[in-house]
């Protein structure tokens, strides 16, 4: 097995998460306990494992908390932990109640290989309902020890700590104790500004009804405003019944984003796992200026301690992916997602363009239709901007623009379209004057030559954009971009005319991907009628080309543009994760070989034909990849300078010089091309 194949090369570590069965009031037998389930998370290579507050103790058991037998019982079940723990990869994080300067704190341990790394005690300390604390507990935010003496090691005490792991970058840990998060500034807001990546949450939190949702909330809230991991486990079987019950609720979220959920009331003990993905992170916050800027305005008075240990992580081992990966990553794979997506992009192409009618004082459109998805998409939100506008359809000139190459399956679908929308639709031969202008350049193909280079293709592209402008002078229009946010990214456009150019392009940052989900929910919406359902879906099963070269004859077209340029629905991934967060080439690979490699395993969008539901192997990955990193860094970013306006409508981003993506268009692409090296052919 090559590095390529392990997760911790591409800048991951694995945590787990769960809640063994315990008995109330029985250190020993929990510290069992929780050893099974750390071998469990073990054997799973996780890295961090994570249980619940007071866990060798239990929680609820009020007064007993004051008991020395009790006490000497916890310590001496911490000193079987970190006997046991000598065989065990991971870090275990559990909760106890341990006695420090003269005062019991509510605190959690990190015990690993033997040596207990460090401890912090819970800050805010409940003292209302159900809960009475302060009764036992000294809190974690007044004059703490700085060590804590327990099972015959010293360690580091404090709220003020972080663990880092000198084998692995950016993997920088913080824990604070349930209530914590529950406070206006939980303790991990300082320990994420000073940089610690994966914030823990040892909880003993009880449930009622609805309470789960709030807990949610906390930590997906909170991890998303930290730009973190957060890992929460509370009590669940065996917690102490005598006037609360328990769910044993454990979650994984990674910068507001679900990753692993325990299911609840569970009887038998099961870690949760999942991967966080470190790098993911700190390229979250080299983006997000603010982040900085909050660390600068908010230092603490006292720096946090760093507490260094080696994790010596799995690096030989294929250990697989554990985390949400879509094939798409512009795409939901669930309807309700799928179908809010839809409803934002629509509308905020529709937004657009009834912004720019206005603003511009302009009562026409005109566009070209080809029968294709994006001019398809294009119009498909003009006739929506014109309905919203309170304006006539018939005010949208649609031009459909034949030459050497359309086939008449495209012609005709581009015709019937028009129609079902009730624009005014138009149609204006090519050929003949793109014909004159290969005469007057002394093109071959003028003389009867079967020559179908790169100056023929760009003439009937050309031709097209010239008479598009001129109607739109003609009848005081604008001309409405159909050009895609792929198309965008490979270069696959002629500059200055075709899908490049355009008074205004409500499609520049719509993914191909996206715009093939976006027709289909228009299609099955029924919102422009039947007329118009059955020629969306054929447009949706048409080969996409660019139809500029002739073919043999009948409805095939000679030009598929997917062999050109490599799928879309590759070229889409690696667009989003190169241009979302930078990640370097094997990376990116590695990520799509985990998504694309195995058609059924996880979920598909909704509707997507089976004819579709492909596969990739490593060496397709690859080659495609490095199609893409050719042609995005090193040959098409002149083309992305001279962009006309457009709505940013993609999380993923748009590459408009004026929003998300600025770059040179003379950059050497040598570091991108060199990393493709580290890919396994």
């Amino acid at each position: 097995m090559s590095a390529f194949q392990n997760l911790h090369t591409h800048g991951f570590v694995r945590t787990a998460a769960g809640a063994p069965r315990l008995r109330v009031a029985d250190p020993a037998f929990n510290a069992g306990e929780t050893l099974a389930l750390a071998r469990q998370a073990a054997g799973q290579g996780a890295s961090l494992v994570l249980f619940p507050e007071l866990g060798l103790s239990a929680y609820a058991i009020d007064d007993l908390l004051h008991q020395s037998a009790l006490l000497d019982a916890v310590e001496q079940a911490v000193a079987t932990l970190l006997e046991a723990s000598r065989d065990l990869a991971p870090v275990l994080f559990v909760g106890a109640p341990v006695r420090a300067g003269g005062r019991l704190y509510n605190a959690a341990l990190a015990v690993h290989r033997g040596r207990l790394l460090a401890a912090w005690p819970k800050t805010y300390l409940p003292n209302y309902r159900e809960f009475y604390e302060k009764r036992h507990f000294a809190t974690g935010g007044g004059a703490v020890p700085p060590t804590l003496h327990l099972a015959g090691q010293e360690a580091p005490f404090g709220t003020d700590i972080l663990l880092r792991a000198t084998d692995l970058p950016d993997l920088v840990v913080h824990v604070e104790i349930c209530e914590d998060v529950w406070a206006p500034v939980p303790p991990s807001v300082a320990a994420a500004l000073a940089g610690a990546t994966v914030l823990l949450n040892l909880s003993a939190s009880n449930v009622t009804v609805g309470k789960s949702d709030y807990r949610h909330a906390l930590c997906r809230v909170h991890s998303a405003r930290c730009l973190a991991a957060y890992l929460y486990s509370a009590a669940g079987t065996g917690e102490s019944s005598t006037d609360l019950a328990w769910d044993g609720q454990a979650m994984i979220y990674e910068n507001g984003v679900l990753l692993a959920e325990a299911p609840r009331f569970a009887r038998d003990a099961a870690p949760i796992l999942a991967d966080i993905d470190l790098e993911r992170l700190q390229q979250e916050r080299l983006r997000q200026t603010s982040f900085g800027d909050a660390a600068d305005l908010n230092r603490p008075a006292r720096p946090f301690r760093e507490v260094g240990f080696v994790l010596a992580p799995d690096r030989t081992s294929d250990l697989g992916l554990r985390r949400p990966l879509a094939r798409f990553p512009f795409v939901p794979d669930d309807d309700a997602r799928l179908n809010e997506l839809c409803y934002e992009a629509y509308n905020i192409q529709s937004y657009g363009l009834r912004q720019r009618l206005e603003a511009s004082g302009t009562k026409r459109i005109v566009i070209g239709v080809s029968g294709g998805l994006d001019s398809t998409q294009a119009l498909l939100v003009a006739a929506h901007a014109f309905d919203q506008l309170g304006r006539p359809r018939s005010d949208i000139l649609a031009y459909t623009l034949p030459a050497f190459a359309t086939t008449d399956r495209t012609k005709s679908n581009a015709w019937a379209l028009m129609k079902a929308l009730g624009v005014t639709a138009a149609e204006i031969d090519m050929s003949p004057a793109s014909m004159q202008m290969l005469r007057d350049i002394g093109h071959p193909f003028a003389d009867g030559r079967a020559v179908h280079d790169v100056t023929f293709e760009n003439v009937q592209a050309g031709a097209r954009t010239s008479v598009l402008f001129r109607l739109a002078n003609l009848h005081g229009g604008l001309v409405l971009g159909t050009g895609d946010l792929s198309e965008l990214a490979l270069g696959w456009a002629t500059y200055g005319v075709g899908d490049h150019m355009s008074h205004y392009n409500v499609n520049a940052s719509v993914p191909k991907t996206l715009i093939q989900h976006l027709i289909r929910w228009v299609a099955e919406s029924g919102a422009f009628g039947e007329a118009a359902k059955p020629v969306l879906l054929d447009i949706l099963a048409t080969e996409i080309s660019p139809e500029l070269v002739p073919g043999a004859g009948g409805d095939q077209p000679a030009q598929r543009t997917e062999d050109f340029v490599g799928p879309y629905a590759l070229q889409d991934f690696n667009l989003f994760y190169t241009t979302r967060y930078g990640f370097r080439p094997s990376k990116v690979a590695f990520l799509a070989w985990h998504a694309w490699r195995d058609a059924s395993a996880g979920a598909w969008p909704p509707n997507t034909p089976a004819e579709k539901r492909a596969a990739y192997d490593l060496p397709t990955i690859k080659r495609w990849l490095g199609v893409f990193v050719r042609r995005f860094f090193a040959t098409s970013q002149f083309k992305r300078s001279a962009l006309p306006n457009g709505p940013k409508v993609s999380s993923g981003g748009s590459l408009s010089p004026r929003g998300d993506w600025r770059a040179p268009s003379d950059a050497s692409a040598a570091a991108w091309l060199a990393d493709l090296g580290n890919i396994p052919d």
